[in-house]
């Protein structure tokens, strides 16, 4: 897409001309999600579901919405999340997308299949030093690529295990969409990715195929200790799964359901956020993705205990429309909105949006 001569007003004049200016192959793969997309549709509509109760007339001095997270201190809680392709929807692709990311001073999580090489988007910020792994059929593989990123200078893993397989996205099927020849995963291109078969009448083929490089609960604990660096899970949706987590190493959780791109039923992350929470305890790093539009949308999240937040869509609709100073201007809005919904409610840190300010009404 052209960048535009002046920029949206609005996140959701971005979010508009995001959606009408993508061709259709790119609104299926960026903007859907699996199956009759209910997963999809209930991010969002959680948020819609929560109320907040503002508290006036408290101190508002020294405002600030600094947080630390894992030994760093972040300007704001918010983090882009990792996804793939970016060069899909601007030439320059991951290295616009950090870009924009360095300039509003915000972690950017760099996916493993970025279309754009490891190194380049590195180099383009040093706030893009958060890499996501997948699983890649077996430790050695899996380490091999995780050493990649370590060299190339990330500080930070974040390993996805929700989706060992692609979800069913109809809008991609009915669309026909496939990756242009000049858009890849560039970084994976020396690796050979687990091969999966085609489904079959006979269920028992996908599943024997599939089952052997599949991760356990012990190949994870395993690649936590075999590198230096903090690892945090992605995709987490029982409280089980996060003490899990805790008690082999991993460094925090990513409350995640893909955006409702894997799994479709799979609860809305925000319903499930509070139960996390209270399973691992106020102070194991619990982070959250999946239906965060707008500011008052990270408050929300914060004050149910997610340390941080991650956004994708409002990126990518972002990038789509402006490049990187989309980015940078969707970074600068949603970081505003918070500020906004935090004075409004009578917060002055991060530390002051507290549970029972929020209701989920369901």
């Amino acid at each position: 897409m052209r960048e535009p001569d002046q920029l949206p007003s609005t996140l959701n004049e971005y979010y508009q001309r995001a959606r009408t200016g993508m061709s259709e192959e790119n609104r299926a793969y960026f903007l859907s999600g699996a199956g009759n997309e209910e997963t999809l549709i209930g991010n969002e509509q959680a948020f819609g579901h929560a109320k907040i109760t503002p508290r006036p007339l408290r101190g508002m001095g020294g405002g600030s919405t600094e947080t630390s997270l894992l030994g760093q201190t972040f300007s704001s809680p918010l983090l882009i999340a990792p996804f793939a392709y970016h060069r899909l929807l601007h030439p320059s692709g991951e290295v616009a997308t950090a870009h924009g990311a360095e300039a509003q001073n915000t972690k950017m999580v760099l996916s493993a299949q970025s279309s754009a090489e490891i190194k380049q988007v590195r180099a383009a910020g040093n706030v893009c030093d958060w890499f996501q792994l997948y699983w890649m059929g077996s430790r050695e593989v899996t380490l091999e690529l995780a050493e990649m990123a370590l060299a190339a200078g990330f500080s930070t893993l974040v390993l996805t295990i929700d989706a060992p397989v692609q979800g069913v996205r109809d809008r991609e099927i009915e669309a026909g969409f496939r990756l242009p020849p000049e858009v890849s995963a560039v970084n994976l291109s020396g690796f050979a990715p687990p091969q999966f078969p085609a489904l079959t009448e006979d269920q028992s083929v996908v599943f024997d195929g599939i089952a052997p490089t599949l991760p356990d609960w012990d190949d994870v604990a395993w690649l936590i200790q075999s590198v230096q660096v903090p690892v945090l899970l992605k995709g987490i949706l029982h409280p089980d799964d996060a003490a899990k987590s805790l008690s082999i190493g991993a460094a925090g959780v990513i409350v995640s359901n893909h955006g409702g791109r894997v799994l479709d039923k799979a609860p809305a992350t925000l319903d499930v956020l509070p139960a996390i929470v209270a399973k691992v305890g106020p102070k194991y790093p619990v982070l959250m993705d999946g239906g965060i539009r707008r500011g008052v949308d990270i408050f929300v999240a914060l004050a149910l205990g997610a340390k941080a937040v991650l956004v994708g869509r409002p990126i990518v609709c972002g990038l789509a429309v402006a490049g990187e100073l989309g980015v940078s201007h969707v970074l600068r809005l949603l970081r505003d909105e918070l500020e906004v919904a935090m004075l409004l409610s009578g917060c002055a840190t991060l530390d002051d949006t507290t549970r029972d300010m929020v209701h989920l009404k369901l």
